[in-house]
């Protein structure tokens, strides 16, 4: 089953709208592209809401099959606006210099991904003098298509580099930790004159650490503090997991052939039924609701699995009857499960 949107696997709204934005330049109907994945369309229009990484690896996949472009995630940087990124934007663009924008963006990475560590630091050689060097870990498991995320956040690093600094900054060389694509026309031309290399057990852009010094265009102190203090309470909501994730999380747990009672998870938290409601209120959001969410998004992940029938993912989903299951699944996404699954395959 999927792991819930807890601590390393989730991903900013504003991080897949980029990602939709790019596609609809391409003419791909975005709207069906979010509901393919699982995405609720009106979730989109909150950029600090999270979904979760898998959704957005499915994405990728996606939007690569609509607009027929699979180098997509490499143009990224060219076909949006980098402010577009969220709060961790607005940081890095009122930071007084080049170089304490990258400490903020390693500091705030994970309100665009989770399951990417970045880390800059200085190297000292006698060949290539003083360089600054941007490396990306890949750290969620959720990532099976790392060439997607890599080259988008490479491109959109480059980007938002030169936004910053209003000048044509390159890298000196870059390195990917995946295997070389047959063609790398588009990566060459991306990041010319850049030294290119793959299979690398590290993803790397090398930069000359004179660039650290150079001050970012219209910084305003004011501005950085108000927008690092939204940026900070950000981070502080991810490291503490809302009481709705947990009940997700147990949820999960206890869907083994048969609906989980709202009595049994407030058992499990040591809650009562009374207290549990109430305080699920309070985050906008109901049991009921968040039974409905888990069972429609790993209702969609099994019926893209062929090897499993509707009737074992209604006995799956904890549904006592095959016809609830189908009722129930064409409230949530309009269509019956086999016209789904047709429409998968086609």
């Amino acid at each position: 089953m999927e792991p819930i949107p807890t601590s390393k696997n989730t991903l900013s709204i504003a991080s897949v709208n980029l990602i939709l934005f790019a596609a609809r330049q391409y003419g791909a109907d975005t709207t069906a592209l979010a509901q393919a994945v699982g995405i609720r369309i009106d979730s989109l229009q909150n950029p600090d809401g999270r979904v979760r990484i898998s959704q957005v690896q499915a994405l990728w996949r996606e939007v690569v099959t609509a607009t027929g472009e699979p180098n997509i995630a490499l143009k990224l940087g060219e076909l949006i606006n980098p402010a577009a990124i969220g709060v961790l934007a607005y940081v890095m663009m009122h930071s007084p210099t080049l170089g304490k924008a990258f400490e903020k963006l390693c500091q705030y990475q994970d309100i665009v991904c989770e399951g990417i560590v970045t880390r800059g630091e200085l190297v000292h050689s006698e060949q290539h003098g003083a360089t600054f060097v941007l490396s990306l870990h890949i750290i969620c498991p959720d990532i099976i298509y790392p060439e997607h995320t890599l080259n988008s956040e490479l491109s959109i690093y480059l980007s938002a580099i030169r936004a910053l600094t209003g000048q044509p900054v390159s890298a000196s060389a870059i390195a990917f930790a995946y295997p070389r694509p047959l063609n790398i026309s588009e990566h060459e031309r991306l990041f010319a004159p850049a030294r290119l290399t793959f299979d690398a057990a590290v993803t790397t852009m090398v930069l000359d650490a004179a660039l650290l010094d150079t001050p970012v265009l219209n910084a305003s102190p004011t501005l950085s503090a108000m927008f690092e203090q939204h940026a900070t309470g950000l981070l502080n909501q991810l490291k503490t997991p809302t009481l709705s994730s947990r009940v997700k999380a147990e949820i999960i747990l206890l869907m083994k052939g048969e609906e989980p009672t709202l009595a049994t998870v407030a058992d499990r938290l040591a809650m009562g039924v009374r207290t549990l409601q109430l305080h699920l209120k309070e985050e906008g959001t109901t049991y009921q609701q968040l039974l409905d969410e888990i069972r429609k998004d790993l209702a969609i992940q099994h019926l893209r699995e062929q090897n499993l029938s509707t009737t074992d993912i209604a006995y799956l989903l904890g549904f006592a009857e095959p016809s609830v299951f189908f009722r129930s699944f064409k409230k949530w996404t309009g269509v019956t499960p086999g016209a789904f699954r047709l429409a998968q395959a086609a």
